[in-house]
């Protein structure tokens, strides 16, 4: 099973080479700090940066440098900073390569909703509307179920919706899945995992297709 930095060290292979990439709030902003140091990519963030590099370390924060969490985050060599319209414009003009949301569910049909819990006050949407409507490839990083132990990934959303049919692939703490043909199909299991313990987390229909192989990390 893996903890919150392992899922995002198994997406930060998902990362290519020449990438401009868009990192949500949460687990995935520490996919930069897995990502293979013979490649180059650029991380963007909706508040107008271009060129984030990982996690600063304690006592080397600089409150002015923040991503779209209101994080404080370091720059690498070239990086560049500008409104918000542009950064909206190059999100909605299709410009990032690779999306990496949080999310508090997931349908089998790639439906996503990770903004709202009805009752609980909200700043609102942010950018992940855009984001899920514009990027061409979305992976999800999640809990697989709740702190109840119930399933996060659903045969269909409760929560508020973000975005229709657009998550193409989840990374949880237990389990590597692609969404196809409005399912979930399982294609690798967390170190320690069993298919059988993924079935009986997985609520929306779960494709096992032959023998699942551990991730490698």
């Amino acid at each position: 099973m893996l903890d919150k930095n392992g899922i995002a060290k198994r997406i930060a292979k998902e990362v290519r080479d020449g990438y401009y990439v868009n990192l949500g709030i949460g687990i995935p902003t520490l996919v930069a700090n897995f990502v293979r140091e013979d490649i180059s990519v650029e991380f963007q963030s909706e508040n107008g940066v271009l060129g984030m590099g990982p996690f600063p370390f304690e006592g080397e924060e600089d409150a002015d440098i923040i991503n779209a969490g209101k994080q404080t985050i370091t720059t690498l060599p070239g990086a560049s900073f500008f409104d918000s319209a542009l950064s909206f414009g190059m999100i909605r003009g299709k410009h990032v390569d690779l999306t990496i949301l949080g999310a508090m569910e997931v349908a089998e049909n790639g439906d996503i909703a990770n903004w709202k819990i009805p009752g609980k006050m909200v700043k609102g949407m942010g950018g992940a509307m855009d984001l899920v409507a514009s990027a061409e490839n979305i992976i999800v990083a999640m809990m697989h179920t709740n702190k109840a132990g119930k399933s996060k990934l659903l045969k269909k959303c409760t929560l508020p919706l973000t975005g229709v049919g657009c998550v193409k692939k989840v990374v949880t703490n237990l389990a590597v899945m692609e969404i196809e043909n409005g399912s979930f199909k399982l294609l690798e299991c967390a170190p320690g995992v069993s298919v059988e313990e993924i079935v009986a987390a997985t609520e929306g229909n779960l494709i096992v297709d032959g023998e699942i192989p551990e991730m490698i990390l």
